[in-house]
């Protein structure tokens, strides 16, 4: 298939599935695989990541200057962007370390794609189950602690198909905190997060990126930031309505059939 429907398609799929817990990832390097598309060292794949920030940027303005604005004298303002800040340190010095590692191997294995979107998906649906009791039903006053914990397990996306809004969703559901205020701190912390892994990433490519390459890159910046828009709108009065399961399932259906796309099951 032609190289810009490529990546038109894919930087729609990356904006579609960057907020849900599905692992983008993981849809991104799959339909890329099928459509025969193969981007230098990857950098297409993280790259267009952009184009989902500028969405969830573009959403939340007005949130986002009403915290900044405000947190020279509001300290509930300021301890908010220090939780943030806090929850993505640990991206930051476990991704540097990792970060040859993640794409050399890790970004290449329709295997291990399809079983972390399996079990991931298994997880998703008994969690949706539970009778959890929800203590923290605002985004802005995680504590501290639970914050930085949220952090670590956001790192467990490092690993394609894990989904890193389905890891900090449950991960803070589990300590506490209610779905839509898990799902709206998931939106927050991936700000500084793909920022980081954008800016990481094309410092490590720039000098082996060429014309052709930063036109795809463009093409799908502008389509994820389409799609982007579209689901942040959206997804958190769905989440409030009908939960986290259709993920699951979702996962699910789409992990067993990569297995069998790709014969992992012979």
């Amino acid at each position: 298939m032609n190289d810009t429907l490529s990546a038109a398609i894919l930087g729609f799929v990356e904006g579609l599935t960057e907020f849900l817990p599905v692992s983008s990832t993981g849809h991104v390097l799959i339909v890329g695989e099928m459509l025969g598309f193969h981007s230098t060292g990857h950098a297409f794949e993280v790259v267009i990541q952009l184009g989902a920030i500028l969405a969830i940027l573009g959403v939340y303005a007005k949130k986002l200057y009403e915290v900044f604005s405000s947190a020279p004298h509001d300290p509930q303002a300021r301890r908010f962007i220090f939780s943030v800040l806090l929850a993505f340190l640990p991206a930051v010095f476990i991704g540097i370390a990792a970060h040859d590692f993640i794409k050399r191997v890790l970004f290449d294995s329709p295997l291990i794609i399809a079983t972390t979107l399996v079990l991931g998906g298994i997880i998703l649906i008994v969690i949706d189950k539970m009778d959890l009791h929800p203590k923290h039903d605002d985004a802005m006053k995680i504590p501290l602690g639970k914050a930085l914990a949220i952090g670590f397990i956001q790192c467990l996306a490092m690993i394609p198909g894990t989904s890193r809004s389905g890891s900090t969703i449950v991960g803070a559901m589990l300590m506490g905190v209610s779905k839509r205020a898990a799902a709206e701190f998931s939106f927050f912390l991936s700000m500084p997060t793909m920022a980081g892994a954008f800016a990481y990433d094309l410092y490590k490519n720039y000098d082996v990126l060429n014309a052709d390459d930063m036109m795809l890159i463009v093409i799908g910046f502008v389509m994820a930031f389409i799609s982007a828009v579209i689901v942040v709108r959206h997804l958190l009065d769905f989440i409030s309505r009908h939960g986290y399961a259709v993920f699951g399932y979702w996962r699910i259906l789409v992990g067993l059939a990569i297995f069998g796309y790709f014969g992992l099951l012979r």
